[in-house]
């Protein structure tokens, strides 16, 4: 029977079945109440609109993103499966990869962003951080979706990366594309995939090395090419790698950040009594909103998960936000406190596939918060929030505040 009560179509009769459709509107309106009924209804669900199993509690995300092996990548962490039909555009070499061959290219973007990278580039990063906070500081009231969290990071990480200055428009839409398509055939998908062919085209004309700035990221991929590490054909898909994952997630972590300082007047002061919470309190964002909500995989063969059994072939939904948010791994889930200790929080991923644009999004957000609550006393939403819909990614488009100074 399925939760609602009517006789299971397909799928396993073990495991509870539900008539919850997540890439539906309304869900991402509000998904909070259906993550409460998938993780109730038991470690392991079966969707039938999808005809995919899902899990929603912390510790079989967990399980499922530590054990690359069983839950594969390479066959699409979307609906889709690589092995019965062809992707939209060539996979990535990182993100629907699996080891021996992900093992090597997760290697290079490591070296090109590793810790010392980013202690080389934080000055920059901060100043540019200093330089966005004095130009809100001039305007007072703003939206802090474009004028903020998707303005900062253009204009950083695309210098960093060694992007020409022309054509970055395409940057923030080419994303949303990309995480739209690892949802179902539906009108977001559609539509998304639809209008990809300006967005996908500049994007790889942009990952060639003659376009690429000297000394940039980009150019430090390529170079790997040359001391043998990965191919000429690699190097261009492994900039695009970078291109995809290190702005989405930055952009949404810092529009999250914002929306919950802005409604929790007590972290904001929390944070202006002690700046060294800054970092801590990206973190806590990226686990209480998730910006990217959902990802898939594919078992490789039968597998049994906490009383489960899961046959080969079959795609498996995971929930990150509903496991950043599950009462048996946090203590009160739903509220925003920048104090936690949020440390195995999903938002990032876990295990081979953690974001590989993590320590980027890391940086930008501390150094952005640290700015912001040095300067600004107050921050008041004065206008409706409106959500960003997208397949994978919970964002808003739009987040009207006024600022105080300090």
């Amino acid at each position: 029977m399925t939760a609602s009560g009517t006789p299971a179509s397909t799928g396993p009769a073990s495991v509870p079945h539900l008539d919850v459709d997540p890439f539906d509107m309304a869900f991402f309106a509000d998904p909070y109440p259906t993550h409460q009924r998938l993780r109730e209804a038991g470690p392991v669900v079966y969707l039938d609109r999808w005809n995919v199993y899902g899990v929603a509690r912390y510790a079989e995300v967990h399980a499922v993103l530590n054990d690359p092996a069983t839950f594969c990548s390479s066959r699409g962490v979307g609906l889709s499966d690589f092995k019965k039909e062809t992707p939209w555009r060539p996979p990535s070499l990182i993100l629907e990869a699996d080891p021996p061959a992900h093992t090597r290219t997760r290697a290079v973007l490591s070296k090109v962003l590793s810790p010392t990278v980013m202690k080389q580039v934080r000055d920059r990063f901060a100043a540019a951080a200093e330089e966005r906070v004095d130009a809100l500081l001039d305007q007072r009231s703003f939206d802090a979706i474009t004028d903020l969290a998707e303005a900062y990071p253009l204009s950083i990480f695309p210098d960093a990366l060694g992007l020409k200055p022309e054509g970055r428009e395409h940057l923030i839409p080419y994303a949303s594309v990309v995480f739209n398509a690892f949802g179902p055939p539906n009108e977001l998908r559609q539509q998304a995939i639809a209008r990809s062919s300006p967005h996908q085209a500049y994007v790889a004309e942009q990952c060639q090395r003659d376009n690429l700035a000297p000394g940039g990221f980009g150019a430090c991929i390529h170079a790997q090419a040359d001391a043998g590490a990965i191919t000429a054909t690699e190097a261009p898909l492994l900039v695009r790698s970078l291109l995809s994952a290190g702005l989405d997630t930055t952009v949404n972590g810092i529009g999250a950040a914002v929306y919950c300082l802005a409604r929790f007047p007590e972290q904001w002061q929390r944070l202006r009594d002690d700046l060294t919470l800054a970092r801590n309190a990206f973190e806590e964002a990226v686990r209480f909103e998730s910006p990217v909500q959902t990802f898939f995989r594919t078992t490789t063969r039968e597998v049994e998960l906490s009383g489960a059994t899961i046959g080969e072939g079959e795609k498996v939904l995971m929930f990150l936000a509903a496991a950043n948010r599950d009462p048996r791994r946090w203590d009160q889930p739903d509220s925003y406190d920048i104090t936690r200790r949020t440390s195995g929080h999903v938002g990032f991923g876990s295990g081979i596939h953690m974001c590989v644009g993590q320590l980027v999004a890391r940086l930008e957000g501390e150094v952005m918060l640290t700015a912001l609550a040095r300067r600004i006393a107050r921050i008041e939403i004065t206008g409706e929030p409106k959500r960003r819909f997208n397949n994978t990614l919970r964002g808003l488009d739009s987040l009207p505040v006024t600022i105080t100074p300090a």
